[in-house]
């Protein structure tokens, strides 16, 4: 089953849908088929790992609002807050602070760029 993003004029994803089984590997051809730009995308795809082993495709599976960068070819979920910076090797967003793993629930707080414990 292929997946397709359909992207806007400024290349952010607003539709995914599931395309036909011959279209796999045809995005041109469904991009003229219907007049839209369309990016195929993997399912199996996060941060630029294939889960189930097999060879990643676009970096992340694409999600509304996501950009599709053409120089990365990778799909890039929003930036959650303006501190949290671009990791170029997964095309996800990190904090500028790593969360703690002591298996405690944290939130973000964008004012003190922290982690803050929640109870």
């Amino acid at each position: 089953m292929a997946h397709f993003a359909k992207l806007d004029k400024n290349n952010v994803v607003v539709l995914v849908t599931v395309g036909r089984d011959e279209d796999n590997g045809r995005e041109a051809e469904l991009t003229a088929r219907t007049g839209d730009v369309y990016k195929q995308t993997s399912y199996n795809t996060h941060g630029g790992v294939h889960a189930l082993g097999g060879t990643p495709f676009r970096k992340n599976y694409a999600g509304l609002g996501y950009t599709y960068d053409a120089q990365r070819d990778a799909f890039i979920p929003p930036q959650p807050y303006p501190s949290w910076v671009l990791n170029e090797d997964t095309c996800l967003w990190n904090a500028p602070v790593p969360m703690p793993t002591d298996d405690k629930r944290y939130m973000w707080d964008e004012a003190t760029t922290s982690w803050i414990e929640q109870s």
